[in-house]
Parts: C-alpha cells; sequence; structure tokens
C-alpha cells in the first residue's frame, strides 16, 4: 500500500514530459539517440533532444504551425485544411503548398504520381516514390498528426 502511495504521488508531481510523450524524429532509419534531429512534444516542435523553451522549432495550434513559440497571425508559417498545405494564412487554393493524400505529400493540389514529394510507411519518410532504404529522409517510431509531420518536414526542408 505505501509503494502505490509513492506511485501515486510521483505521478502527480513529475513533469509529464518525463513520461514518456515525446516522440523523437531520427535521421534516416536510424534509431541511435545521437541521430535525433528533433523531438515532437505537446504540440511544439524541439531542436534534438532539448526540451528547452528557448529550442522551440515551431509550435502548433488549431491548425496552424508557428514560428518558435509565438501564436502571433503574422507568425504563422503554415496552415492546415483538409490536407492541403497552405502559405501563411491563406486559404486559398493558388496557395497551397503540398497535399496530403493517402500515405503520400504531392506539390501543390496536384494528385500526379511525378508530383509526389515524400512518401510514408512504417514510420519512415522517403523520397519521392521510393521505398528503398537508402531513400529514408527520416523515422518516427511513433504516429504524428499531419500537422506535426508537416512541421517536421519543413524543418527537413522538403518543401
Amino acid at each position: 500500500m505505501f509503494l502505490v502511495r509513492i506511485l501515486a504521488f510521483l505521478l502527480l508531481v513529475l513533469p509529464s514530459e518525463g513520461l514518456g510523450n515525446d516522440t523523437a524524429v531520427f535521421r534516416g532509419s536510424s534509431r541511435y539517440r545521437s541521430d535525433i534531429i528533433c523531438t515532437v512534444r505537446d504540440g511544439r516542435i524541439y531542436k534534438g533532444t532539448s526540451s528547452y523553451r528557448s529550442d522551440v522549432l515551431f509550435s502548433i495550434k488549431d491548425g496552424k504551425i508557428y514560428k518558435g513559440t509565438s501564436s502571433y497571425r503574422s507568425d504563422v508559417i503554415f496552415t492546415l485544411k483538409d490536407g492541403s498545405i497552405y502559405k501563411g494564412n491563406s486559404s486559398y487554393r493558388s496557395d497551397v503548398v503540398a497535399s496530403f493524400k493517402g500515405e503520400a505529400l504531392y506539390k501543390g493540389t496536384s494528385s500526379y504520381r511525378s508530383d509526389i514529394i515524400v512518401n510514408f510507411r512504417g514510420g519512415k519518410i522517403y523520397r519521392g516514390t521510393s521505398v528503398y532504404s537508402s531513400d529514408v529522409i527520416a523515422s518516427f517510431p511513433d504516429h504524428l498528426s499531419q500537422e506535426e509531420l508537416s512541421a517536421v518536414l519543413y524543418f527537413l526542408g522538403v518543401f
């Protein structure tokens, strides 16, 4: 009974970051800690394995990706709506940068196979239409939302 009380106390006192709700994004198909390029945690993308506020690359809120920790309208990099990634706060079709369709990300509003930028399979991001291990750009062990995935892809320079 004493042990149960201690565990309950620790769960209430410890910050949630220490409980494993982070998703690490690795370079290529690596799983080494030294190859973590960014970490997704609580609607934010951090540099490497950092959890410092100063290392926040992007913040995600209500389908919008913001610079750093900002939540100002002027700091919106992309808006996600219905699987499409729009420039800034736009929702005009002409401002679609890329679109999620199935397990792929296409240029603009295209649905042509030749316009696939990257595809996703089994927690890995592949260049174009490839599924070769040599074409893995990054990998992640846990599920990422479209918003989180978009921020990671932007950080990787995919679009």
